[in-house]
Parts: structure tokens; C-alpha cells; sequence
């Protein structure tokens, strides 16, 4: 494999290149280089299920977009990309490549199979420390969720857990009573 150089600046030029010659998607999380295999399956399935559910009781004015990347305020080269992430409509027209996360309702992260709790919670953190207002943490692993809300010095707050058929009440302007029940559960 080519080399990559990795230097201050350069790091999002280096995902870039690095997701061309890999095929995975790459995000940008306090300086390190996360690489992402593509959903498939039940993880593409527990997104898009949720999708569907969002964008049926969201407010006008907000829709739920995959394939979105948040910025970190005020670091060019900090970026993430939620499996699904609540935003208003107007980021249809948009040409920034990264959203403004403090316009983001809802970040949602599916845990893949293969993650462990160490990366959901680096995720997290950033999330919060980038300003997201709501993370909806889904892991089909065990069959729960995890809402954490009010962030503040880059942690959450709030944190509310439940379990797949019990609904997320989240704040507004998401719908109240997001369902879970239906949502994929990995097997083994």
C-alpha cells in the first residue's frame, strides 16, 4: 500500500486516500483515523428501519439523513459519520461537506458486531464535545439502547437505557416515543 503522509492539516486529504484505496469509509475522530467497513445486513437494516420511523414523526422543517458527516467545530480535519443523523431540510441544498453539529436533532450510532464499548464511548464523547444535542446509541449485540442528551465539556449528561420494544422518548424536536420494537438483533 502507498504511503499516507499524516500531518497536521492533511489529515482529511489522507482519509480521502485512504478510503479510495480501501473501499471503507473513513472518519476523523480527535486526530485518529477510524476505518469503517460498510454497513450490511442487520446493521443496514436497524438503520433503515429507524429512518423510516424518524422521518414519519419528525417535525416539519427536519429530516433524517444517512451518509452525512458532522464537523468539529473550529477543526477542519474532525469529522464523523453517524449511521443516521437528524437534521433540517435544508441541508438537501447544502454544499458544505460537513453539517454544522449543532443543527444536528439526533445523532444515531449502530454498534457493529465486530466494535467493542471502548469505541462507542470515543464516539460519544466526540458527539458531545462537538455539540450534538441527542445520541441514540442502538446495539443489536444484546438487543438495548442508550439515549445520552445535555452535553456538556464533552460528555452527555443525560443518559437514559432501555431495551428493543420499549420506546425512546426523546427530547424536541424528535418525535415522541420512537419505536425500537422490530429492530435486528445479531445472532451468536
Amino acid at each position: 500500500m502507498p504511503e499516507i503522509p499524516l500531518r497536521p492539516g492533511a489529515l482529511r486529504t489522507a482519509a480521502g486516500r485512504l478510503s479510495r484505496l480501501t473501499g471503507l469509509g473513513v472518519e476523523i475522530i480527535g486526530g485518529t483515523l477510524i476505518l469503517a467497513p460498510p454497513r450490511r445486513g442487520k446493521h443496514a437494516g436497524t438503520v433503515e428501519r429507524l429512518r423510516a420511523r424518524l422521518d414519519a414523526g419528525l417535525p416539519d422543517g427536519f429530516a433524517a439523513y444517512q451518509c452525512s458527516s458532522l464537523g468539529m467545530p473550529g477543526d477542519q480535519d474532525d469529522y464523523a459519520t453517524p449511521d443516521l443523523v437528524a437534521l433540517p431540510v435544508d441541508w438537501d441544498g447544502d454544499e458544505r461537506r460537513f453539517a454544522d453539529p449543532h443543527e444536528a436533532a439526533l445523532a444515531v450510532e449502530v454498534v457493529p458486531r465486530s466494535k467493542g464499548a471502548r469505541d462507542v464511548t470515543v464516539k460519544s464523547d466526540w458527539y458531545a464535545a462537538a455539540g450534538v444535542r441527542a445520541l441514540l446509541v442502538l446495539d443489536p449485540r444484546d438487543g438495548t439502547w442508550t439515549l445520552r442528551t445535555d452535553p456538556c465539556d464533552g460528555a452527555y449528561l443525560g443518559t437514559v437505557r432501555g431495551k428493543y420494544g420499549e420506546p425512546v422518548v426523546p427530547a424536541a424536536p424528535l418525535p415522541e416515543g420512537l419505536r425500537t420494537d422490530g429492530l435486528p438483533l445479531y445472532t451468536g
